[in-house]
């Protein structure tokens, strides 16, 4: 309250001659910030007091005091002291504008004081008490705040939270850890019980294994900790280190968790309805109440239908947000399934939202008419032709529909303009997706489709061009983008726009341009070559030959090697060569024929391009390779090959060693006597066949009973 005793000395005031020649004694009333040092106060009175750490000061002095029948304003008198002491040696401390910041809680508080009388309640940090106890004249104070620029401002709350109270939030007078003094403000009885229980609570919620016995355990090492380092209860240090010990056996990581729930915390704070907020703000909490939208500091997950019209609507309404630069949630991948009419949002608010939303309002009073204006502004100054294509893609997200006409002539403005093949291939796959999406959202995307359409084609005549003479990063880049080209165009299907029918046979005819085009770099032609083979539109007789033109012995290695990462790189590669002995055959023979000092230059672009196959296709192309690419190469020898990474045959030996142990398995008591008895049979019915025709030779009987062991092998295998 004001009104009390002055504080001796005047700290800080630009009049005071009895301040002592120190540090931040510097008489000046605008401080200069080069002249004082910088101080934090409470790390000075832990310094004086013997502490290394301020945290551990504060609470053996304040928070460990405990209460009983003690005044429970006596802690705040004695900082009142010190923070006196401190501001006599220090001055401002090395913050000048607080001299400015402390005039102009002065005079607020002249004119709460006319206003409501000394029964005035001033919440401030400790530092500022003494600046304003001191009795300064109105004269002196806005002498100091003369000259200020006056800017035009409208305030507001927001709400708090423990994480935006963290020092580690950036926020200057933050402290290290709001949830442990929340608990202890909370929590005065039996203190580190009912912390050590909340950790063991959280423990349990991430499927950790904590029982009643771990609490107890830690209560009690915490305690002998603090007992051990002369500490009057145990603080935060002790119980860290006895869950740590007890409960996380050891290890940082669950320990690391505690610190970020529970110690810094997450609580989120309210604001009241009638708190001035801008019309934006107001729009938005009308819209979050009709959907169901509850802001959360807590990270969660949201799974949205787009089929449902709620759903639809919560869409739309977190893409606007994201426009305005509110990235209250974050697209996520999906767990439920793939399907366009599904979407993952993982949703976090956080205080600061609130002020964006308030910048926000400059571009309208409503989320759909600030986003509007957002998408249309950040289409007229797009510089790349990449951006007003994403730009078309989150309007349709959105729902924008009166923002999509200006966007979409811009776009076929830069598009006409820019000649860049890289820089359309860039935008033709949001422009894709965007048609995919609106036929989700029942969006006219005529337009759309007609200018993605349009730069297919612009790519199909610019990209043989493009593609000549370039070195390996330029072609490896390219690469990508002819891959998302042709992703690009088979989205689109059968769509047909005025005077540009199917896409699909003229970009196969421009990818058999590159693959038989020597200038192009072998990266790019063999991919190609291996895009055409999966459509189906070029034949594997075909393929092989351009693959033996690749690897024939006048092609530079490194050349062939890139060949070979853009012919089977990549999803899919591997089951290629295992299906096509003859591909893997003229791929090993060429391996096997690279120079010794040109086999350590391309190894490591085989290595990336092998490496990327699933273990097993890489263990079938080894046995394949073993056996021999030549061995049944085509359809017959496949077939009498068998399954692929396996022998032509059957090993009747293996296969003899096996049968015990499938009768041990499958209890077949009786199976041995069986066996026995059907071949004493089999033997005297062959014995009887034998006598019987005496003509028919020993070489018939040997074929009898040779079949009759192979079908007991057969049956013993079944």
């Amino acid at each position: 309250t004001p009104g009390g005793p002055q504080a001796p000395g005047g700290p800080g005031a630009p009049h005071d001659s009895d301040a002592p020649a120190g540090p931040g004694a510097s008489g000046t009333s605008g401080g200069r910030p080069g002249s004082e040092v910088r101080v934090d106060p409470l790390a000075v009175l832990a310094e004086t007091a013997g502490y290394d750490d301020p945290e551990r000061w504060w609470e053996d002095v304040v928070e460990h005091r405990g209460s009983g029948a003690a005044d429970p304003f006596a802690p705040f008198l004695a900082l009142e002291e010190a923070m006196e002491a401190l501001r006599e040696a220090y001055g401002s401390g090395g913050h000048g504008r607080d001299l400015v910041r402390e005039a102009h809680m002065r005079l607020k508080m002249r004119a709460a004081r006319r206003e409501f009388g000394d029964g005035v309640a001033v919440v401030c940090g400790a530092w500022h008490v003494p600046a304003l106890r001191r009795k300064a004249t109105v004269a002196a104070d806005r002498a100091l705040l003369k000259g200020l620029p006056k800017i035009k401002a409208d305030l507001t709350w927001v709400p708090w939270t423990h994480r935006r109270l963290s020092r580690a939030s950036g926020y200057g007078a933050g402290i290290d850890s709001p949830g442990w003094y929340a608990h202890l403000f909370a929590a005065p009885d039996r203190p580190v019980e009912r912390w050590l229980t909340k950790v063991a609570g959280l423990l349990r919620e991430e499927d950790r294994i904590v029982s009643s016995a771990h609490v107890i355990e830690a209560v009690r090492l915490a305690e002998t900790l603090a007992a051990m380092r002369g500490r009057p209860l145990p603080g935060l240090s002790e119980t860290t280190d006895a869950v740590r010990a007890v409960m996380c056996d050891g290890s940082d990581v669950p320990q690391a968790l505690v610190h970020d729930r529970l110690v810094v915390g997450d609580v989120l704070g309210e604001v009241p309805d009638t708190a001035p907020a801008v019309p934006l703000q107001r729009d938005l909490a009308r819209l979050q109440r009709r959907l169901r939208l509850k802001p959360e500091a807590q990270v969660r997950e949201l799974e949205l239908d787009l089929r449902k019209e709620t759903d639809a609507e919560r869409s739309r309404l977190l893409h606007r947000l994201r426009l305005l630069g509110v990235g209250w949630g974050e697209p996520a991948a999906s767990r439920s399934g793939t399907g366009t009419f599904r979407e993952t949002w993982r949703l976090r608010w956080e205080p600061e939202l609130s002020v964006r939303v308030a910048e926000a309002g400059v571009w309208g009073t409503t989320v759909l008419a600030a986003a509007t204006a957002r998408a249309e502004s950040d289409a007229v100054g797009a510089q790349a032709l990449a951006e007003v294509t994403a730009l078309a893609e989150h309007c349709l997200l959105a729902g924008l529909s009166d923002a999509l006409p200006v966007v979409m002539r811009v776009l076929a403005d830069r598009a006409s303009l820019d000649a860049d093949v890289g820089h359309l291939a860039q935008a033709l796959p949001a422009l894709v997706r965007s048609l995919r999406y609106g036929d989700v959202r029942g969006t006219d995307t005529g337009a759309l489709a007609e200018v993605a359409a349009g730069l297919a084609e612009r790519i199909f005549v610019g990209l043989p061009a493009a593609c000549a003479t370039l070195d390996a990063d330029a072609a490896e880049e390219m690469r990508r983008h002819v891959d998302a080209v042709h992703t690009a165009v088979g989205l689109l299907g059968d769509t047909l726009t005025a005077g540009h029918g199917d896409l699909r046979p003229r970009w196969h005819t421009m990818l058999r341009t590159l693959a038989e085009r020597d200038t192009a770099p072998g990266v790019i032609r063999g991919r190609a070559v291996r895009l055409l083979l999966d459509d189906g539109a070029m034949e594997q007789d075909r393929a092989a030959r351009l693959m033996g033109l690749a690897l024939s012995p006048g092609t530079p290695p490194s050349d062939a090697a890139a060949w070979i990462e853009g012919f089977v790189g990549g999803g899919g590669g591997g089951m290629l060569l295992v299906h096509d002995e003859r591909l893997l055959g003229l791929l090993d023979a060429w391996l096997t024929g690279v120079p010794a000092e040109a086999f350590t230059d391309v190894l490591p672009l085989l290595r990336r391009t092998f490496s990327a196959y699933e273990p097993g296709v890489r263990r079938t192309l080894g046995e394949l390779v073993r056996r021999g690419p030549g061995q049944g190469g085509g359809p017959a020898g496949a077939q009498a090959a068998g399954a692929p990474g396996f022998g032509p045959g059957l090993d009747e030996e293996r296969a003899d060693a096996v049968v015990p142990v499938l009768r041990l398995l499958l209890g077949l008591d009786e199976a041995t006597a069986i066996a026995a008895g059907t071949a004493t049979d089999g033997g005297a019915e062959a014995n009887g066949i034998t006598a019987g025709t005496a003509d028919t030779g020993a070489g018939a009987q040997g074929a009898a009973v040779g079949g009759t062991v192979r079908d007991g092998r057969a049956r013993a295998a079944a």
